[in-house]
């Protein structure tokens, strides 16, 4: 079982992941608001999610389905789904 710290934990390093990868600057992992929209506000497009899926990928030895992205347009999301995705492989 997870404990709720851990999402506080995966959020920080997505961000600190993101920040790296996209070269983001005035913002730290501990500012960078894990609700807001990826797409619409920090201007990501598919190639930079992609980006960020291998490295996660990589991080987490979990696989994130291209027809997901959509649907992971900020850190929360992509957090929660990271935790499902390595809760399930924990189960396997």
């Amino acid at each position: 079982m997870t404990h709720p710290n851990d999402i506080s934990k995966i959020i920080v390093r997505i961000a600190e992941i993101m920040i790296d990868e996209l070269k983001l600057e005035d913002v730290t992992p501990e500012t960078f608001d894990p609700e807001i929209d990826l797409i619409d506000e920090v201007g990501i497009d598919s190639m930079d999610l992609a980006t960020i899926a291998l490295v996660l990928r990589d991080e987490y030895g979990i696989v994130i389905d291209e027809d997901d992205y959509p649907k992971l347009n900020n850190i929360r999301l992509i957090a929660e789904y990271i935790q499902k995705r390595v809760d399930e492989g924990k189960q396997g």
